[in-house]
C-alpha cells in the first residue's frame, strides 16, 4: 500500500512538474532548457506507473487520474498561490473516493 501510494505521488509530481516546466517555456518565455527538462521529466512520468503492482494499464491510469486531480489542487495552492475553495476540496475528495473504489473494490 505504501509503495502504491508512493508511486502515484511520484508519477503525479513528474507529470505536473514536467508539464509546468513546458508551460513556463512556451507560455511565459522561459529558456528552451525548461522545455527540454520538462519533457524529460514527462518521460519519467510514463515510466513510473509501470512499477505499480496492479495488472491492468487502464485501471492504474484511471486511478492515477484521481490522484492527479488532488495533486493539481495542491500544486495550484503551493506553487501558483491560488487557494482552493470548498468546491475544489469537495471535488478532490470525491475523486479520492472513486480512486479507492477502483483500486480496492471487491472483484469476483
Amino acid at each position: 500500500m505504501v509503495m502504491t501510494f508512493t508511486l502515484f505521488i511520484l508519477a503525479g509530481l513528474a507529470e505536473i512538474g514536467g508539464g509546468y516546466m513546458v508551460w513556463l517555456w512556451l507560455r511565459e518565455g522561459h529558456p528552451i532548457w525548461y522545455g527540454i527538462i520538462g519533457s524529460l521529466i514527462l518521460v519519467l512520468y510514463g515510466i513510473i506507473p509501470t512499477f505499480q503492482s496492479f495488472p491492468t494499464f487502464g485501471r492504474v491510469y484511471a486511478a492515477y487520474g484521481g490522484v492527479f486531480i488532488i495533486l493539481s489542487v495542491l500544486w495550484g495552492w503551493g506553487i501558483d498561490k491560488k487557494t482552493p475553495d470548498l468546491y475544489d476540496w469537495l471535488g478532490a475528495l470525491i475523486c479520492l473516493a472513486g480512486v479507492s473504489v477502483m483500486l480496492w473494490g471487491p472483484r469476483g
